[in-house]
């Protein structure tokens, strides 16, 4: 009795959650919630969101700040109820596609007699009995997979065109199951490093469950350079990476820019912002290393050092790019001299030489085991765009009273179809003759 009862819960389950509305009330509940992730900015801290969503405002009653933290809307596409809503759609589709689609598109392929009852209707054509042989050849011609039972005919063709659902269905559950799979096992990293450094993968910004960072990895920045418009605007800004083993053994060496990442082992570097970071200064025979500030001067980016000379007088140092000119002020603001790097002047009985504008990288470091999964559900999906042009025919003959009944179906194409039956008894016509 126990068993029968499970049995029975078991059945209504799968019958719930093979339901085409179910389904859809879960797509329509998905795509709401992720047009809300496109509307509320994600994964900010607190701050932001009690700046932007106040409590005092004429949306607070929904959207405060309270609210987006409490119910999880600052990261949604992590959230428990948002991977609960994907996994009871994965399950969905799944018990659809093995309970419905599957079955139907085998129940496809078998024959299906039409019984006499069910040709008293206006969309039968009536043709003049000659031979069963002659009709079955004409079927063959355009096509069809036919069978024949004693004066009854049964034919089919584009079973290609069911196939279409089938793959849609499959697609989604493959593209599913690779963000899932991204989701738990993926991360983010970012990293700021200067030129000439050695770093490793370890400021995780965004991470999955499953994740882990790849600790044999040592990375280094061996070059950072900018390439520049004529008039001195940035057009491109370049850093070649090399990678290492634990042995400092040489893995792999790429020059990265915007759009031009680095791809290896499942890994990929990408090339995401840029730092002036310091300045090495050589005064008479001593070298020094000093960090630049950055400022904005007319919301251009500038970067400044104070470099004091005595207890009453200052230089200050301001750079605006790698191959731009170097100005020097003094502390009353008048401008003293511009120079280029490896360039000296001389000061209060000093020589102060520029040997180097130290350079830092923005390094976004990114691993998704999905990602290829997905683009294999995409493929999935183009393909059932293309089967889904197919048409899938059906055709059902009976031969009674001297007379030949033809009736045929289709799922799509309709005049199409209507011009094909049109041609086929005019074919059994120039035979039979």
């Amino acid at each position: 009795m126990k068993y029968l009862k499970y049995k029975t819960l078991k059945w209504k389950i799968i019958k719930q959650l093979s339901n085409l509305n179910f389904s859809i009330i879960l797509l329509l509940t998905i795509g709401s919630t992720s047009i809300l992730g496109t509307i509320i900015e994600q994964d900010k801290n607190i701050d932001y969101y009690q700046s932007n969503y106040p409590m005092k405002s004429h949306i607070s009653y929904l959207f405060n700040w309270k609210n987006i933290l409490y119910f999880g809307l600052d990261h949604i596409y992590t959230t428990w109820w948002f991977i609960l809503l994907i996994t009871l759609f994965f399950c969905s589709l799944t018990t659809c596609t093995f309970s419905q689609q599957l079955p139907s598109l085998r129940n496809a392929r078998h024959w299906k007699f039409m019984p006499y009852s069910k040709y008293n209707n206006s969309n039968i054509n009536y043709l003049p009995i000659k031979s069963f042989i002659n009709i079955i050849y004409s079927l063959n011609q355009y096509n069809y997979y036919v069978f024949q039972r004693n004066n009854k005919i049964y034919g089919y063709k584009g079973l290609v065109g069911r196939l279409a659902p089938i793959f849609v269905h499959i697609s989604i559950i493959i593209t599913l199951t690779g963000n899932m799979l991204g989701l738990f096992t993926g991360f983010i990293s970012q990293e700021i490093i200067p030129e000439g450094e050695i770093f490793h993968v370890q400021n995780s910004i965004k991470s999955g469950k499953y994740s882990h960072l790849p600790y044999n990895i040592i990375g280094k920045i061996d070059n950072f350079f900018i390439e520049y418009h004529p008039n001195s605007s940035i057009k491109q800004f370049y850093s070649l990476i090399s990678l290492k083993n634990n042995k400092n053994e040489n893995l792999i060496q790429k020059k990265i820019s915007v759009n031009s990442p680095l791809k290896f082992h499942g890994l990929t570097f990408y090339q995401t912002s840029w730092n002036l970071e310091g300045l090495k200064i050589q005064i008479d025979n001593k070298l020094i290393q000093q960090k630049l500030q950055e400022i904005k001067i007319n919301k251009i980016r500038t970067w400044i050092y104070n470099f004091n000379l005595t207890n009453h007088e200052s230089l200050f140092f301001l750079v605006s790019g790698l191959n731009n000119q170097i100005f020097i002020y003094n502390s009353s603001g008048e401008l003293l001299q511009s120079i280029k790097t490896n360039e000296t002047f001389n000061i209060n009985n000093h020589k102060i030489t520029i040997k180097e504008i130290i350079p830092s990288t923005g390094i976004q470091i990114k691993t998704d085991p999905g990602i290829p999964i997905v683009y294999f559900g995409f493929f999935i999906l183009i393909i059932s765009i293309i089967t889904s042009y197919s048409s899938y025919h059906q055709i059902w003959i009976s031969g009674q009273n001297n007379k030949i009944n033809l009736k045929g179906i289709t799922n799509r194409g309709q005049l199409t179809f209507e011009e094909e039956l049109t041609e086929l008894q005019r074919d059994y016509i120039k035979i039979t003759l």
